[in-house]
């Protein structure tokens, strides 16, 4: 992988590269939102992001998870996507290890219904164990499934809270928190002001169709302004490190 801003590199250690900051000037956790799209925008082949990817998207993907406390997703993307818990190799173990962080980041999952697989291997083979953030009305039915396979987190009433869930996140020691989507996850997120960067892959495909993009809902007004950190380039991908420019 090649760097191509702002400095020029054809060695680029990723981690370095993807470096988050110890804490933000609010005090709540660092956030942080990956995903992929096409020239189009279509975030998504036949209903999921593995068609738009590559060896490149994958090992950035893999090295934003070891480098987050917990990773963030909306339960409709994680049903998509077929969801399992978060591996990492040794070495990324052991960097992790050094910067005090667990072994491996915990999952957690947005849910409003409650409406879990509580047998899927996303809980019942998770090294670290997964996180449920629901609603109030959605507790009963969490905690019912929840007992001994994930920690809960009650945000909001009928509707997740997403300043409260992130403020709870905070409260456990999650200080950078990695975003995956899904579209809906991300507009509440941002919405919310809540947003710190952007890492966007762009793939060189055309998809086409009214399918998902990486927000959903109505148009933001104005516009969410990111100043640009970096790019770098495998195949023809295109990764983009985007900041969100705070009070402008």
């Amino acid at each position: 992988m090649r760097a191509l801003l702002p400095r020029p590199s054809s060695d680029v250690d990723l981690v370095e590269a993807y470096a988050t900051p110890p804490a933000i000037p609010s005090g709540r956790p660092f956030v942080r939102c990956n995903m992929v799209a096409a020239l189009d925008g279509a975030i998504t082949v036949n209903g999921r992001s593995g068609g738009l990817g590559g060896p490149g998207d994958r090992l950035v993907f893999q090295v934003l998870r070891a480098v987050a406390d917990v990773v963030l997703v909306g339960a409709g993307t994680a049903r998509a996507e077929h969801y399992g818990p978060v591996r990492l190799d040794d070495a990324a173990r052991e960097q992790r290890l050094a910067r005090r962080q667990s072994p491996v980041p915990p999952i957690a999952v947005v849910t409003g219904s409650g409406a879990l697989d509580w047998s899927a291997p996303f809980f019942t083979d998770a090294e670290a164990r997964p996180i449920v953030i629901t609603t109030r009305e959605g507790e009963a039915e969490v905690q019912r499934g929840a007992s001994g396979l994930a920690e809960v987190v009650v945000a909001g009433d009928v509707r997740v809270d997403m300043a409260v869930a992130l403020e709870a996140l905070g409260a456990g020691g999650h200080r950078n928190v990695l975003l995956e989507g899904g579209p809906g996850l991300n507009a509440d997120v941002i919405r919310s002001g809540l947003l710190d960067e952007l890492c966007l892959t762009v793939s060189p495909h055309l998809v086409g169709g009214d399918g998902p993009r990486v927000l959903a809902g109505p148009a933001l007004d104005p516009p969410l302004h990111l100043a640009l950190v970096h790019v770098l380039e495998e195949d023809g991908l295109l990764f983009l490190r985007l900041a969100v420019e705070k009070g402008g």
